[in-house]
């Protein structure tokens, strides 16, 4: 099982391109011909990542480590460009040595763009932002394509309007060669004709707005569909999202991609993809009906249009990369000012207004010098654009004034030609605007499919099982680290039956909390299997699988609503009695009555017009109301003075019968009922027992537990 990967630096930092190679047996690291390391690894080994200032190095720790882990064999060193690949590398091969199974190293999350150096979305082997442009124009063409039949039919709608408005040159120039010339008027006609092409024209007029007003009626029927499903289809993804996933994102940015960069895509393809079809007849018909008129002239209005077009192409591509930063601006703005207002409480207990108020200033006036920079370009580039577009218009006046004055044209003929001009210069001018709005969609288009087309870390097996969890759940060589080359468990090995209480104990970034994470399957193990009552967790719904698990976390959040609804979220069927009843065992229903409206109390922005025990209470009432099979606390009584917490503990107490329950506290005292308790140390399980047997053993668990009497004492 040859599993290769390569590293950048040499011992001393200098640049090289060296090898790494494990083929069942023996580790070697080469530069070129030159071995650097080799060595055989035996199954207690590990492979593991110390990183440093801007470098890192792969290193052997044996089975038997010392605590000051001198033992240690450095392999090679290497860039933090290389931290994720080699991560895996030693992922790979660590698997190997205690399981003996071959896995392969994945790509997913490091692979970049030779291109432009970003690193591609998760589950795409494209660039986003180097694709062709024909990649996007056809995703985009897929989104419209429900709306297809409607779009024509509103593009006929407009092909009539204007098929109305473009009479108007030529009833112009019937008035003037007609209603205006002198047989007429020496006929004794004029009046009438002027009157009667009057009519006519406003009767054309009258019909091009009603059409007009039905195109607009169904464009915005269409456009209200589009968006509202656009919308829904970009948050339906965000809800589906993996926890590893959300982590890498802002809740502003999130926000935007859902509401800002949606509403740009509907826009575009309602405006601008209903007006494509009007314009491009419009442009041929126009040009057709100039052409008729003055052949000459025709040509020498459209001779510009290539060089324009040109220009337009080269700029688009320029303007695309200032409005991504544009965007990237005003994402950072929206994240910060998400941040203040929820955290306004700590804001102005520290008193930092001021400084909150310079911080969104900052980025206020940054996002504000991008957008004056861009607009700038367009104001400057446009007007040039537009200038040379119509500059044939001069040509017109000049050679078609001199063939009135010769007899070749009338001057019906040369106010048709010049009116039925700025219907040709109306396609050209919603042209010349394309590559700004092209730039705004392009970034939008790109930061929506950055979203809708990731792969989930967590996903559902193609045929899941039954989620049937009253059963032992099995740690089976369990090993998850939020980044390939940082692991957080090791081996983790545990059996907890049914019913029964654990308790995990250790220091703070010991591993508990992750732990608690991979039994709700927020996250997948990176090697070894977590099993309920005989069965992978992974190969069951999630949905179904957490539907069967309560949880009280250790940082409350509640909804903005009512009390009875931030309860009842735990199960939507359930009825008011249900709500109560669970609100009791809770503790929480006497406090609740004492509120202005009772359960029908508005809790506020997270609980904001609540006390932190009383939220508390509530996440606990939610918990009770949810009924689980699993139940995990996470320092479900930090929050709670000690005369409501003992009567919390009691609630608990009746509540974890019959269920398999997780605890977290960081007061062990709280966890002296639990069936076992589990002693995390760096990752591993280094001690389990009752709380009397790990006292006995004077180890870890009765170290935390002395220390915590003695900072009791000094308290007090």
């Amino acid at each position: 099982m040859p599993v290769k990967a390569e590293f950048d630096l040499t011992s001393d930092g200098s640049l090289c391109r060296g090898t790494l190679l494990f083929d069942g047996r023996n580790l070697t690291a080469a530069v070129g011909e030159n071995q650097i390391f080799s060595s055989s690894l035996n199954t207690g080994d590990e492979l593991c990542i110390r990183t440093c200032s801007g470098c890192a190095t792969l290193e052997v720790t044996p089975e038997n480590v010392s605590d000051d882990m001198s033992d240690c064999l450095t392999v090679c060193r290497f860039s933090m460009t290389q931290v994720n690949k080699i991560g895996e590398f030693a992922k790979v091969v660590n698997h190997w040595l205690k399981t003996g199974e071959e896995t392969e190293i994945s790509t997913q999350g490091f692979r970049v763009c030779p291109k432009c150096g970003r690193h591609y979305a998760k589950g795409l082997d494209v660039c986003l932002f180097c694709v062709e442009k024909s990649y996007l124009a056809k995703r985009l063409f897929g989104i419209a394509k429900p709306y297809a039949s409607s779009f024509f039919f509103a593009s006929l709608l407009v092909l009539c309007a204007t098929a109305f408005s473009v009479m108007l040159p030529v009833i112009n120039s019937k008035i003037v060669d007609n209603g205006l010339s002198a047989e007429a008027i020496s006929r004794g006609t004029a009046a009438h004709d002027i009157v009667f092409y009057t009519v006519v024209l406003c009767a054309t007029q009258i019909m091009g707005q009603v059409f007009k007003m039905l195109s607009q009626r169904r464009a915005n029927k269409i456009s209200t569909s589009l968006s509202n499903s656009l919308r829904t289809q970009v948050y339906d993804k965000v809800q589906r999202l993996s926890v590893s996933s959300m982590s890498g994102k802002t809740a502003g940015d999130l926000m935007k991609r859902i509401s800002r960069d949606t509403e740009t895509v509907k826009n575009f393809i309602t405006e601008q993809g209903m007006y494509a079809l009007e314009k491009l007849v419009m442009f041929v018909v126009v040009f057709i009906l100039l052409a008729r008129i003055s052949p000459l002239l025709t040509v020498l209005v459209v001779i510009p249009i290539p060089f324009v077009a040109y220009i337009m192409r080269k700029f688009w591509v320029f303007i695309h990369i200032r409005y991504e930063k544009q965007w990237r601006s005003e994402s950072r703005a929206n994240s910060i000012l998400h941040d203040i207002v929820r955290g306004i409480r700590v804001v102005k207990s520290f008193g930092s207004e001021d400084r909150e108020i310079e911080k969104f200033a900052s980025v206020s006036r940054k996002l504000a010098d991008i957008s004056v920079s861009n607009e700038h370009l367009w104001a400057t580039t446009f007007p040039f654009l537009f200038f040379f577009t119509g500059i044939g218009e001069f040509f017109v006046l000049y050679i078609g004034g001199r063939a009135v004055l010769n007899g070749t044209m009338t001057a019906g003929q040369l106010l048709e030609f010049n009116l039925f001009l700025g219907y040709l210069y109306q396609p050209l001018l919603w042209m010349s605007g394309l590559p700004r709005r092209l730039g705004e969609l392009t970034t939008s288009l790109i930061k929506i499919f950055e979203i809708t087309d990731e792969v989930s870390d967590v996903a559902d097996s193609e045929n899941p099982v039954p989620a049937q969890l009253g059963g032992d759940i099995v740690f089976r060589d369990v090993q998850f680290g939020y980044k390939a080359y940082e692991p957080v468990l090791r081996n983790i090995n545990l059996t907890v039956k049914q019913g029964e209480m654990i308790g995990l104990v250790g220091h703070s970034g010991a591993g508990k909390s992750t732990l608690i994470n991979l039994i709700m399957r927020l996250y997948d193990t990176d090697a070894g299997t977590i099993t309920v009552n005989g069965r992978n967790i992974k190969d069951m719904s999630q949905s179904e699988y957490r539907e069967k698990i309560g949880v009280v976390f250790q940082e409350t959040f509640l909804f903005s609503g009512t009390v009875y609804d931030n309860i009842a979220y735990a199960r939507k069927t359930a009825q008011p009695g249900e709500v109560i009843a669970a609100a009791k065992a809770a503790n929480a229903h006497e406090f609740i009555m004492k509120l202005p409206d009772g359960y029908n109390t508005l809790v506020g922005e997270n609980g904001l017009n609540l006390s932190g025990g009383e939220r508390q209470r509530i996440s606990i009432a939610r918990a009770v109301l949810r009924n689980p099979e699993i139940l995990i606390l996470d320092e479900a009584t930090s929050a709670l003075d000690p005369e409501t917490e003992s009567s919390i503990q009691d609630a608990l107490a009746r509540l974890v019968k019959g269920r398999t329950t997780f605890a977290i506290a960081h007061r062990l005292a709280t966890l002296r009922n639990a069936d076992r308790l589990v002693v995390i140390e760096k990752g591993r399980i280094a001690e389990t027992g009752t709380h009397r047997e790990l006292l006995m053993r004077n180890g870890i668990y009765a170290n935390l537990v002395m220390a915590q009497r003695q900072t009791a004492k000094l308290t007090k």
